[in-house]
């Protein structure tokens, strides 16, 4: 019997079909172009196969498609009667996490796991910031997602997926030095992984080498191609840098034309979370910020996510109506929030209120701010991105004539990111 890259046993005796389907998986967990026709190739070559079908749902979902992956899905169950008992256990709890069940998808993930550590396509979605760990809304979720990482490490040994993810989890926990080791040997072994590049200059933001990681990621950048899922946000950590360097002409055409709302290809969670970081952290540093541009983020939230219950996505949406003056979906916000991460949502979502009023309350925002900057990282996303919060925090501050102390908070909560024009009013 033929196997994927990782030495499990797959049910297609078609060769073409097997290469192409490994060809999918590392194109997938590696963010590059050509996720689905690989998977198309797969199915051409072997149409009873059903792990390809699988393959394009999870990728479908990720991008934001859902009655795409939900058609690919249904096929795959048609297909799981030919296919082995580890494979169609992979199709019945995807099943479950695109159908949102996703915490009795998570205990079956981590159950299948244990069992089948190299099972990457069920592996890979406990990896990440944006995976089921990240999002989980727990207290103590980096270190939970460093233990799994960890746990993994003798199935995986030096694979590059491994090496990145493993990083990823390192430096998230403070653990820079063993994450700039993993991630250099994950480049070496597949230096086209666009996650690999990601982790990487999220390395050079968490040591302040704002200078480096503008010029590592341009170059990068400027041979990734645009179809790829990651693009989206790869253009964001370079706008984020132009922005850091003064360069607010580079920071408005990448924004303009890489990452702002209904550009195709990109995960509906990045574009709107990426736009809100930008506006906000642009309006932090002194740029004028066209209140039309917050409108088309709130109205681009409302649509993608119209109902609160993720986390992230939740606190971003609430900055982008806060500041587009949209109070009645500020305010569902603040009223629905669900799940684990509910009061840190929002908390979050009435600073933001405070913040953006017309004469805003920095004493109101810093009372609901304060409770929750040690456990913000129950949103989910990176330290990096999560860094929107602790800046505002220090505009409530500075707001309220403390600029001594909001210097304080953040050269002691974030000192290797802390630079004195990333807030006007510290300098």
């Amino acid at each position: 019997m033929l196997e994927d890259r990782y030495g499990s046993p797959i049910t297609t005796r078609s060769q073409a079909a097997r290469d192409a389907y490994v060809e999918g998986i590392d194109r997938f967990i590696g963010a590059m172009d050509g996720v689905d026709s690989a998977y198309r190739s797969a199915i051409e070559a072997d149409e009873n196969f059903a792990m390809p079908h699988l393959g394009l749902a999870r990728y479908y979902v990720t991008t934001g498609r859902p009655a795409e992956a939900k058609a690919e899905l249904a096929i795959a169950r048609q297909l799981a009667p030919a296919a082995s008992p580890r494979e169609a256990a992979q199709i019945d709890i995807i099943g479950d996490l695109i159908e949102g069940r996703g915490p009795q998808g998570y205990q079956r993930v981590r159950a299948h796991v244990a069992e089948h550590p190299r099972d990457i396509m069920l592996a890979q979605t406990c990896a990440g910031v944006f995976g089921l760990i990240g999002f989980s809304g727990q207290s103590g979720r980096e270190a939970e997602q460093l233990a799994y990482m960890s746990m993994l490490q003798p199935h995986y040994g030096d694979d590059w997926w491994f090496l990145c993810q493993h990083a990823f989890a390192q430096m998230e926990a403070g653990q820079t030095g063993p994450a700039e080791a993993n991630i250099e040997r994950s480049l070496q072994l597949r230096p086209d992984s666009a996650h690999s590049a990601h982790v990487r200059s999220h390395l050079y933001y968490e040591n302040g080498a704002s200078q480096e990681g503008y010029a590592y990621l341009k170059d990068f950048w400027g041979a990734y191609q645009a179809s790829a899922y990651l693009h989206c946000h790869i253009s964001w950590h370079v706008a984020l840098w132009a922005l850091d360097l003064g360069d607010m002409d580079a920071m408005w055409q990448i924004f303009d034309s890489h990452v702002l709302p209904e550009r195709d290809g990109a995960p509906p969670l990045n574009i709107m979370t990426d736009s809100v970081a930008i506006l906000y952290r642009a309006g932090l540093a002194g740029a004028k910020v066209e209140r039309s541009r917050w409108q088309q983020v709130s109205d681009y939230a409302a649509q993608k996510f119209p109902n609160p219950g993720l986390a992230f996505a939740d606190a971003h949406a609430a900055l982008a109506h806060a500041m587009a003056g949209e109070q009645d979906r500020l305010e569902a916000v603040i009223e629905g929030a669900k799940g684990p991460a509910a009061p840190v949502v929002a908390s979050v979502a009435k600073a933001f209120r405070s913040l953006a009023a017309d004469t805003p309350d920095g004493e109101a925002a810093i009372a609901h701010l304060v409770g929750i900057m040690g456990e913000h990282e129950r949103l989910g996303g990176s330290r990096a991105q999560r860094d929107l919060v602790e800046f505002a925090l220090a505009q409530a501050l500075i707001a309220t004539g403390q600029k001594d102390e909001a210097k304080r908070m953040l050269k002691m909560h974030r000192p290797h990111a802390f630079k004195d024009h990333a807030v006007a009013g510290l300098v």
